[in-house]
């Protein structure tokens, strides 16, 4: 009698013990499943997209940034090149991958935004396949010219010289800001501005410097340096304000050039479908390291202004975007 007790009370443990064993299995499967255990994510190399070539003011800035980021999230963070396709072959890989929070891109605009509005490209993407992260550069265009350029010195006169002759341009992609800039100024001034297109602004300072190329048409990030070393000649920004990195360079306005205005924004996306609560490890992270003092001051020291947007700020700035280029759409022949 009394072993046959035992053996049912065995027989309970065993039971009891098992039940356990199962409830966490399931718990364990339902957290995998699910995605949502932010506590575990990232666990893997975060890879992030840059559409441009190396060297460029978009590379380093993302290669700065990303020191902080991966500090902030404890994990390696990858920065691999994909040139091309004013972007969007980097643009295009970020939408084909796993939307599992461990690939991400840089975005620059006006070259994401043009990719997808224009009708003869053929693409079915917009803004809403993207999950924002957040905006952190804002870089207002610029004019330069090689130091020693003899065929125009000043603004004026190159202005003049590209109203009688074609005069080629840099550009890093189709309908991106700096090829806007030049169709802009051809409509408004009457110049006869031919970009030049390349996979990025190492390509077109190279092309510049080397002769190949009339005027570099780039970002007050990608000059600045090239400014202070007295290797080239900065015309004009083309911004309602003069940069506080270049206060000494005229706008266009004030150069008596009024009526052309020019930006670039950059900042991160992944794509659409990852995990609402990877996406807030993601934007948490990116947000202490866009707003780390350091990182705001080494920008500043390569030319490049922080400003940073949450995903509902960067949102409503990329959708007053695509307005205003819904208004030049006969500069761009849609």
């Amino acid at each position: 009698m009394f072993l046959k007790i035992n053996r049912v009370k065995m027989l309970g443990v065993m039971l009891l013990s098992f039940t356990l064993v199962l409830s966490a299995c399931s718990n364990k499967q339902s957290v995998s499943k699910s995605g949502s255990a932010s506590e575990t994510y990232p666990s893997d190399p975060i890879e992030v997209i840059v559409s441009y070539s190396a060297g460029g003011s978009s590379d380093l800035g993302t290669r700065t940034l990303m020191q902080y980021v991966e500090k902030e999230l404890g994990v390696p963070v990858v920065v691999v090149n994909k040139p091309g396709g004013g972007g969007w072959v980097g643009w295009e890989e970020l939408l084909n991958s796993e939307p599992d929070g461990n690939t991400i891109a840089l975005i620059n605009t006006p070259n994401l935004t043009t990719g997808y509005m224009d009708p003869n490209a053929g693409r079915d993407e917009n803004l809403d396949d993207f999950e924002l992260i957040a905006n952190q550069i804002t870089d207002p265009g610029v004019i330069a010219i090689r130091k020693d350029e003899d065929r125009f010195n000043s603004l004026e006169e190159l202005m003049e010289y590209a109203k009688k002759k074609t005069t080629t341009t840099t550009s890093t992609g189709v309908m991106g800001d700096d090829h806007i800039a030049a169709l802009k100024m051809n409509k408004t001034f009457g110049t006869k501005f031919n970009a030049v297109q390349n996979g990025g602004t190492g390509e077109s300072t190279t092309a510049v410097l080397g002769g190949h190329v009339d005027v570099l048409f780039a970002n007050v990030g990608d000059v600045t340096t090239l400014y202070n070393d007295k290797e080239i000649k900065v015309l004009a920004v083309m911004s309602k304000e003069r940069s506080p990195l270049l206060p000494d360079v005229p706008t266009l306005e004030e150069e008596g050039f009024e009526g052309v205005v020019s930006s670039s924004s950059r900042g991160y996306a992944a794509p659409k479908g990852v995990d609402e609560e990877k996406m807030k490890v993601l934007r948490d992270a990116f947000e202490k390291a866009i707003q780390n003092e350091e990182h705001i001051k080494k920008m500043e020291e390569t030319g490049l202004q922080v400003n940073y947007q949450d995903p509902e700020a960067y949102k409503a700035s990329l959708q007053k975007e695509e307005k205003e280029i819904e208004g030049i759409k006969d500069l761009l022949n849609w």
